[in-house]
């Protein structure tokens, strides 16, 4: 299933919080949207997902507009707010079971209860009261009952807040795997993790768009073009050094013979840094080369 966002704005008396958004998101896609605190991105999420009306424009799911059909919107979309509201007094499979029936799944319940139990790795805590889950674990009973009926688009807010790092690795895993089929909009402060499993990256800032393309066409975004050089030779010289190449914007030392030499994007700097070697005697022990990466371009953007 489709989204698409057409000239979307939403008031707060006088504050705007979104101001005249338009994209859309197609079947199979895995978008990102990121902001900082305020951007506008909880409302957005809200707005697709009927629970909040638009002060103008609309949102078109398969092209009906969700204000016209907001039951069947809410029937293809699962949906996992950034503060996950749960009832922590059941347990974490009758939980699961109370969901599946306001879906009314029927006989389905049961076997599909403990489909997604499986694939959010509750089953070591399915017989708990959700009050003594960890935070990680109170997102994965939150993903789980997003994803219980088996919706055609997914909105997530933040789904992956409280995770370790192997949680995070299995989680991220599972949105990938449910992107494949699914649309699936997910919002995260993590770079990396959009990095990882997001094909487009929308970035909202105060209300408003300020970049919307593939991830991999991000780093275009910055306007001030760079690439860091981490450079390890295998014994120490000062700064001094460098002083015979051009297309440096600044040097830092980070330990004995290892610098991290940001350019100003010019050139590569890697192959006159190897010739500089030769001629100093050195030897490099490691040299790799660091792109403008996401989170450069989010600050950016959103100073």
């Amino acid at each position: 299933m489709s989204v698409l966002v057409e000239h979307l704005s939403k008031s707060y008396g006088s504050q705007l919080a979104l101001d005249d958004l338009s994209f859309s998101v197609k079947s199979g896609e895995i978008v990102g949207l990121i902001g900082p605190n305020g951007a506008g991105k909880s409302t957005l999420m809200k707005i697709i997902c009927s629970l909040m009306a638009p002060s103008s424009g609309e949102v078109k799911i398969n092209g009906i507009p969700v204000t016209k059909n907001a039951e069947d919107t809410r029937r293809n979309l699962g949906y996992l707010p950034e503060h996950n509201p749960l009832y922590t007094d059941l347990y974490v499979k009758e939980y699961l079971m109370h969901v599946a029936g306001l879906y009314q799944l029927g006989k389905k319940s049961k076997e599909r209860v403990m489909e997604v139990i499986q694939l959010t790795g509750l089953d070591p805590e399915m017989h708990k009261p959700i009050r003594f889950l960890s935070k990680g674990y109170r997102q994965r009973v939150g993903l789980a009952q997003a994803i219980i009926h088996d919706p055609d688009i997914l909105i997530l807010d933040e789904p992956t807040t409280g995770l370790d790092p192997n949680q995070l690795t299995e989680i991220r895993n599972l949105i990938s795997g449910l992107g494949s089929a699914k649309t699936v909009i997910l919002s995260t402060h993590i770079m990396q993790e959009v990095e990882a499993i997001c094909q487009r990256v929308i970035i909202l800032n105060r209300g408003q768009i300020v970049a919307n393309d593939l991830t991999e066409n991000m780093s275009a975004y910055a306007t001030v073009k760079s690439h860091t050089i981490v450079i390890e030779f295998d014994h120490d010289r000062d700064e001094g050094i460098f002083a015979s190449l051009s297309g440096i914007r600044r040097t830092r030392r980070v330990k004995p013979g290892t610098w991290l030499i940001e350019t100003t994007g010019e050139k590569d700097l890697r192959e006159e840094l190897f010739r500089l070697a030769v001629t100093e005697g050195l030897v490099i022990l490691s040299m790799h080369r660091k792109d403008n990466k996401l989170e450069d371009v989010f600050r950016e953007l959103t100073a």
